[in-house]
């Protein structure tokens, strides 16, 4: 009998992610990529250079653990827990993203004609890299947060800030995809 791999259910991961989030409330810490990132500059010594960098890095160790638990979870999740079958897409996405000029829409969760190296190292994608990273940079800063800090901690300890990120993130991703994107690609 050949087993195939699913995603866990929401009824599995939404306890573990609740689970994981209510001890992190109990324990007087929050969750957020973006504030690893700034704990690995300061750790870098940007602190020297910009005030945003200059704390006690050594306070935030902890949470350095999630970058780490987050190359080994997506390393592991994608050599041993992948689902090799093809993406069940509806007929009226496929039309759209190969209009988009996706030739193998629903046959990969990353397409190769955004995740390719040619594609990345192209001018046109170190561009959309340098210029998205700024982007992504200055609104996290500037939302005080990412999305998930604001998403999974921010709207689980019930922040009025959170779920207006959260919903401003979800209106920049809609503009971007039917607007901006079309044009870029």
């Amino acid at each position: 009998m050949e087993y195939i791999l699913q995603p866990w259910p929401w009824y599995v991961s939404g306890p573990i992610i609740a689970l994981i989030m209510f001890t992190l409330l109990y324990f007087g810490r929050t969750f957020g990529m973006s504030s690893n990132l700034r704990t690995l500059c300061s750790i870098g010594g940007a602190g020297k250079h910009v005030g945003f960098f200059d704390f006690d890095w050594k306070s935030q160790r902890w949470n350095l653990v999630v970058v780490l638990g987050a190359i080994i979870g997506g390393f592991i999740a994608h050599q041993f827990l992948s689902n090799p079958i093809d993406i069940n897409l509806s007929e009226g996405t496929i039309t759209d993203l190969t209009a988009l000029g996706f030739d193998n829409a629903g046959k990969s969760l990353l397409p190769p004609e955004l995740f390719s190296w040619e594609a990345v190292f192209s001018i046109k994608g170190l561009a959309i890299l340098v210029i998205g990273g700024f982007l992504v940079g200055f609104g996290t800063r500037y939302a005080g947060g990412c999305t998930s800090g604001h998403a999974i901690t921010g709207l689980s300890s019930l922040q009025l800030p959170s779920l207006i990120a959260v919903i401003g993130f979800f209106i920049g991703g809609l503009i971007m995809i039917n607007f901006i994107y079309p044009i870029l690609f």
